[in-house]
């Protein structure tokens, strides 16, 4: 006699309910999806007790025909897709006729819903048994409550976190849900009180303003990209905003939010040098694409995707991302917070108004009351006209000709000058970086004048616009990492030759690899010749290499090449410019005169991204005069 057996429809359904209902956060996500799918533009979601006493998601969507009602919760039931091909086609969000079942096994579940046209259906399920059915109001849309959860599967129930564990779940599935899908109006409730809310504006800075906090959404940029394949769009925090987890950066194909490495580190690649080390940025990315390019069956829960033209779509995104940044001027602005805007500061200006039934459910937004900003001008130019107010000297910021007179009345020596330069590069084995004529200078950074140092770390420098401070050794450290990038690129190569050969012994593996991958070494200048068994030596290297640190930076290089069996010639040229950048920057506490601070600044401006060192730190941080004026009471 035969051992296997078929299992019976409801094991079946609580057996699928262990991939698809893992918490309550994930019949959350179920069915907001379903609704989404039936192109619902409101949808509110309650939960008690962090969803463990009750779940009751509403919305305004297709709603289900009396006949499909019961068809629904039959396993593999679904109306997504009709043929094989179907499956290569996937534009919705659900498919595989898995969830209502799953959760109708694991629960009581209640459904009332409507297509708008004659009486709706109220069902009701315990276990997956449908034990009433009625007629029900004929509001267009579902209302679908689920309680009781895991009451029939009480091993399931015992995984369970505390409540505040389980309702975090729920607010960032809540989240994603509202940034995958800005043109809806999603309410979250928790035990009778709103705790998220956005506008179904279609606008994402809206939807971040709402998560983050008006601050935050201050801060973004929104970007665009296109290929032949493939359209992207998203916004980007600016990175002076960072967090330590990378569950801050969503990604979205087609509406469904994926997890996804690589296309997670082209939009930290696109960010570059602007990110601290250890640190991530907020993100939202948007990637529309041809379903015939994607397989999301390849999750339970459909968190990840397989992707053809992967690379070129990697491409795509670091490109764009690091191109828009390169648009931006990225001086982090401090503001002074006053003590009675400290509590408003972390109020949201979202206001939440009547519903537009023409704007597809969308909500009036007041982001902040122009008139607002324009009565503090008002009363800023008033104060500055006072003569109450007002100190004759210091009233008024210096135009930009006083500056530059003040320059040319220090009447620097040319020559002094040029030692000065190389003053501010010394130990570090390269010649500095010649400053630009004064046209060609970058203009992301303003011109500054200095005004000093302090603690011989930072620099202090002004213009019209306020108050800079640099710091000496971040700055420098950006222009010698760009230097050295550039010199690490060169086909031309400068080779320097030693007097004493460099040696090298290596283990057996190590020296087999070598000697496997030793083209990559030459395309970079470096050749070794064998010297005895299982040593090497070198008689040349490149010129730029620093000084005192050949062995080191050969070193280096190879033990790239023998733990990743090549070398990528971008990283190569990331890590070796920025490790030569660091050790021969100025350190802190190093005066310097105030013609070896002309130089560093002019020099500072002709870098392509100013604003950050190679790790990530800020290079210059500025105090406009505005809140300069308000800290000293000049403006009220």
């Amino acid at each position: 006699m035969g051992i296997i057996k078929r299992l019976s429809e409801p094991l079946a359904n609580k057996i699928a309910a262990g991939e698809v209902v893992e918490r309550p956060a994930s019949i959350i996500k179920e069915l907001v999806e379903n609704a989404l799918d039936a192109k619902a533009t409101v949808i509110e979601v309650e939960v008690e007790e962090g969803g463990l006493k009750g779940i009751r998601i509403s919305d305004n969507g297709h709603g289900f025909a009396p006949e499909d009602c019961e068809i629904a919760f039959e396993r593999h039931a679904t109306s997504k897709i009709l043929h094989e091909s179907d499956l290569f086609h996937i534009r919705s969000l659900g498919f595989r006729g898995e969830a209502l079942p799953s959760i109708a096994s694991v629960s009581y579940l209640d459904l009332v819903t409507s297509t708008g046209e004659g009486p709706g259906t109220h069902l009701k399920l315990e276990g997956g048994r449908v034990v009433e059915k009625n007629h029900a109001q004929s509001r267009k849309g579902s209302i679908i409550t689920v309680t009781n959860l895991f009451y029939n599967t009480p091993a399931r129930l015992k995984y369970l976190k505390t409540i505040h564990t389980e309702l975090g779940k729920i607010t960032d599935m809540m989240n994603r849900l509202a940034l995958s899908y800005p043109s809806t109006r999603f309410t979250l409730k928790h035990n009778d009180k709103v705790l998220f809310q956005t506008n179904g504006s279609g606008e994402l800075a809206q939807v971040l303003a709402a998560i983050y906090g008006v601050q935050t959404a201050r801060k973004t940029l929104s970007f665009k990209g296109e290929s032949l394949d493939f359209k992207i769009h998203g916004l980007l925090v600016k990175p002076e905003l960072t967090r330590a987890g990378r569950q801050y950066v969503y990604i979205f194909i087609n509406g469904r939010y994926i997890k996804n490495f690589r296309l997670f580190n082209a939009i930290t690649n696109g960010y570059h040098t602007l990110l601290p080390i250890g640190r991530n940025p907020i993100a939202i990315l948007h990637i529309t694409m041809d379903p015939t390019l994607i397989d999301v069956n390849v999750h339970p829960a459909k968190l990840e995707a397989r992707i053809s033209k992967e690379n070129e779509l990697c491409e795509l995104i670091e490109n764009t991302v690091r191109a828009r940044f390169h648009q931006e001027n990225l001086i982090p602005e401090i503001q002074r917070k006053e003590r009675n805007e400290k509590a408003n500061s972390e109020q949201q200006f979202l206001k939440f108004g009547d519903v537009n039934p023409n704007a597809g459910h969308s909500m009036e937004t007041t982001w902040r009351d122009k008139e607002t900003l324009e009565t503090e001008v008002t009363e800023s130019e008033k104060n500055r006209n006072d003569p109450h107010l007002q100190d004759p000297l210091y009233s008024e910021p210096l135009p930009s000709e006083v500056y530059e007179k003040t320059l040319e009345s220090k009447q620097v020596n040319e020559s002094k000058n040029d030692l000065d330069v190389e003053s501010c590069w010394e130990n570090s084995g390269n010649e500095p970086i010649e400053p630009s004529k004064k046209e060609e200078i970058s203009t992301r950074i303003p011109k500054l004048y200095p005004i000093g140092q302090m603690h011989g770390t930072y620099i202090l420098a002004q213009n019209e616009e306020g108050l800079y401070i640099i710091d000496q050794h971040a700055a420098q450290e950006r222009i010698k990492y760009e230097f050295f990038r550039e010199k690490v690129g060169q086909t031309t190569k400068e080779v320097q030759e030693l007097l004493v050969p460099l040696t090298f012994e290596f283990t057996a593996a190590e020296y087999a690899t070598i000697q496997e991958y030793q083209h990559y070494l030459e395309d970079i200048g470096l050749y070794f010749e064998e010297f005895g068994q299982h040593t090497l030596i070198v008689r040349s290297h490149p010129g730029w290499f620093p000084k005192g640190k050949e062995k080191e930076t050969i070193e280096d290089i190879v033990h790239q090449l023998i733990q990743e069996r090549h070398i990528s010639i971008k990283k190569l040229r990331e890590s070796l410019a920025i490790m030569m950048s660091c050790k021969g920057s100025i350190k802190a506490n190093r005066y310097l005169r105030n013609d070896e601070i002309e130089a560093l600044l002019d020099q500072l401006r002709q870098a392509s991204d100013p604003f950050t060192c190679p790790h990530g730190r800020p290079v210059i941080i500025k105090f406009s005069t505005y809140d300069m004026e308000k800290m000293f009471k000049r403006v009220m």
